[in-house]
């Protein structure tokens, strides 16, 4: 392969549509949010699982976005953790408010509707969380000179009111990252022979998998700091309103890390579609006086996830589309060190 993997962020998830969801569900939604639902738009195509998340018109005139899982899917517990969040960030971030929300039991035979395929034929916990809907856009699809100085001014406003942390209990991102089986020994372990490298990658990457590894010896003085980050910003977590004015959507995986982890982790496929990523870390103050090792440590982490499982059938509840999102990040992140590194020279 020449060229980098194909996405269509617009198009990567499946998911059930309003009438999909347990009846006890629904009823339960209409009596948080105080008003009849009267219409529900289609399902959002973007993320990568089979969560309800689609638009619905209240009896009162007022347009929300509502998302809903059963217990079976990780979104379940995304969900919830998105609506403990979203009440404790700072009046300065630009997210949607959490309205209302719901849990339900669906028993077999009770719900009356057919089930999304997660649901184990409709019974199961549910749960469901409404916010306040914004009319936007994703950005990033390409990526925009315009759009990507409003996602910087977002992510620079964001880092002066999230350090230190203003909420309690959060993780360090390295600690998140390596629980479980590191994805930072990824590169290693190609090298070593104890899993193969994915395919769809570009033919060079053998040769600086060395350097790749190296790299990643810093991530422990690399991603220290106690600015509480997203950890999951990727433009299908953004979006533009008609002002111009960026919102953050997603809080669902906080971490402790550098305040600049966030916005560089958009570089990469920024650059991709033609930003330069080398002016705007020189102009950026949250990026003007880290060092270099630090960025290209934290970007050869991403491309270290992203190479992890790249060629194994998806998690239970993701669809196949996340593994062409790895494709595609592992590709560009590496591209961008490549260039920021002269490795191919």
């Amino acid at each position: 392969m020449t060229r980098a993997p194909a996405v269509d962020y617009t198009a990567t998830s499946l998911r059930p549509d309003w009438h999909a969801l347990p009846l006890a569900l629904r009823e339960n939604l209409t009596v948080a949010l105080g008003s009849e639902i009267v219409d529900a738009g289609p399902s959002v195509r973007s993320g990568f699982t089979g969560g309800f998340a689609a638009p619905l018109l209240l009896a009162d005139g007022r347009r929300v976005f509502a998302k809903a899982s059963d217990n079976t899917l990780h979104s379940y517990r995304a969900y919830q953790r998105e609506a403990k969040v979203v009440p404790q960030l700072p009046p300065a971030i630009r997210v949607p408010a959490i309205l209302a929300t719901a849990h339900a039991v669906a028993e077999s035979g009770r719900s009356g509707v057919t089930a999304p395929a997660s649901s184990a034929g409709g019974h199961g916990r549910w749960f469901a969380v409404v916010s306040e809907w914004v009319d936007g856009r994703m950005p990033g699809n390409p990526w925009t000179a315009v759009d990507f100085a409003a996602v910087t001014a977002a992510c620079e406003g964001i880092a002066v009111v999230m350090e230190p942390s203003p909420l309690e209990g959060l993780r360090s991102f390295l600690a998140d990252l390596e629980e479980g089986g590191s994805p930072l020994r990824t590169p290693g372990r190609i090298l070593a022979g104890e899993v193969p490298l994915p395919a769809g990658l570009q033919p060079w990457v053998p040769k600086v998998l060395p350097e790749v590894t190296g790299l990643l010896e810093l991530a422990q003085e690399a991603f220290a700091g106690e600015t509480a980050t997203h950890s999951d910003l990727r433009p299908d977590n953004l979006l533009i309103d008609g002002d111009g004015t960026c919102w953050t959507v997603d809080w669902n995986w906080l971490a402790l890390g550098p305040r600049w982890m966030d916005w560089v982790g958009l570089l990469p496929v920024a650059q991709h579609h033609g930003i330069d990523t080398a002016a705007a870390i020189r102009s950026s103050p949250l990026t003007a006086d880290v060092p270099a090792d630090h960025l290209d440590c934290f970007i050869a982490a991403v491309a270290a996830y992203m190479m992890t499982r790249a060629d194994e059938p998806p998690p239970f509840g993701c669809t196949p589309a996340l593994r062409e999102h790895q494709r595609f990040y592992a590709w560009t992140f590496l591209e961008w060190l490549a260039v920021r590194r002269e490795w191919l020279r």
